[in-house]
């Protein structure tokens, strides 16, 4: 199978030889591919599908709506490149996507709610839990990565719809 990069080289190739303008086509194209990429990795991000969001000051969902926040859709276009850009500026984004260590140690404030048995945060109040008793390694899940993958197949399913366009 070849690579992403010479698959992309040989629709750009066969656009020109239409005679199709292709910095426009690109330009469409990126956007589109970007939205797809936001969406996915927005998919991706907890909480997500019927994860609950309860437990008081514990999940926002800020780290999905990040992805649209910071993210460029609109192509950039200068110097011979088109560029847009698949981004999340939350400080953590990089442990849940990669995964990380956990280790042992005291959160103050961290309370189990007694009624619902939800964690629940209390900034300010006394108290506090130990966490990573039970879990040494919190696995990542890779929403860039599978952003990045809805990018290449939004480009490379719309640049052949593309040149096939050309040949009717």
């Amino acid at each position: 199978m070849s690579s992403f990069g010479s698959q992309m080289r040989k629709r750009l190739e066969e656009l020109k030889k239409q005679g199709r303008d292709v910095p426009k086509i690109m330009a469409e194209v990126q956007e589109g591919a970007t939205i797809a990429a936001v969406e996915k990795a927005t998919r991706m991000t907890p909480p997500n599908g019927n994860a609950s969001l309860s437990g008081t000051n514990t999940r926002t969902g800020d780290l999905a709506q990040h992805w649209e926040l910071d993210s460029q859709t609109k192509p950039t276009v200068g110097g011979g490149t088109i560029k847009t850009t698949l981004a999340n500026s939350m400080q953590y984004v990089s442990y849940v996507n990669d995964g990380h260590k956990m280790d042992k140690h005291f959160v103050p404030g961290l309370e189990i709610n007694k009624a619902s048995g939800m964690l629940e945060m209390n900034p300010g109040g006394k108290g506090g839990i130990v966490v990573g008793t039970k879990t040494p390694y919190v696995k990542g899940l890779y929403m860039k990565e599978a952003g990045i993958g809805a990018y290449r197949t939004a480009l490379r399913n719309e640049l052949t719809k593309r040149v096939e366009e050309g040949f009717r």
